[in-house]
C-alpha cells in the first residue's frame, strides 16, 4: 500500500507496515526553539531564530551596533532605505521557517569579535534593540552536518 499523506504543515507521513500505522519523524516535526537566541558563527555570519526576530517586530533589514566599553552586540530594526542596513534572509530559501541570517563578517572584523568558534546567546531587549552581551561566553554551537550517521546518536 503507498504512503498515506496527512495534511498536515509538518509533512507527517502515515504508513501501515504489517497492519501497525507508523509515522515517519521528519526534522520539521522538531519543534523550534521558544527563547530567543543570536549566534554568531564562524566567519561572522549572524543568525537569529523565530522567536529574537519576533521580539524585534519581525523586520526586513536591521542595523549592527556595537558598545566597545561593555562588549555588546546590538541587532536594531531600520527602515530598509537606510545606507548601512543589513537585509534579513532565511538561512534556508525554501522556507519560511528556521533561522534568519545577517551577513556580519566585516562587522565582527572590524570590532575584533572572536569567530574561531560559534558561539550561541540568549539575548536581552531594551530599547528596541536586541542585545548580545559578548562578556558572557556564550554556548558552543555546532552543528549535525559532517558527522557520520553512527556519530549522531538517536
Amino acid at each position: 500500500m503507498p504512503p498515506q499523506r496527512l495534511r498536515s504543515p509538518v509533512c507527517r507521513v502515515k504508513r501501515e507496515e504489517d497492519g501497525v500505522p507508523f509515522e515517519v519523524f521528519t526534522k520539521r516535526m522538531a519543534p523550534l526553539g521558544k527563547k530567543p537566541s543570536v549566534t554568531i558563527q564562524k566567519r561572522g555570519l549572524f543568525s537569529i531564530n523565530r522567536a529574537a526576530h519576533a521580539l524585534m517586530g519581525e523586520p526586513k533589514t536591521v542595523e549592527l551596533l556595537f558598545d566597545r566599553e561593555n562588549q555588546v552586540v546590538g541587532i536594531r530594526a531600520v527602515d530598509g532605505d537606510t545606507p548601512h542596513a543589513y537585509v534579513l534572509r532565511p538561512q534556508s530559501p525554501a522556507k519560511d521557517t528556521g533561522p534568519l541570517i545577517i551577513a556580519g563578517g566585516l562587522f565582527t572584523q572590524f570590532y575584533g569579535i572572536d569567530t574561531t568558534v560559534s558561539r550561541r546567546w540568549i539575548p536581552s531587549f531594551e530599547d528596541d534593540i536586541l542585545r548580545v552581551n559578548l562578556r558572557t561566553e556564550g554556548v558552543i554551537a555546532t552543528s549535525n552536518r559532517g558527522r557520520r550517521p553512527s556519530d549522531q546518536g538517536d
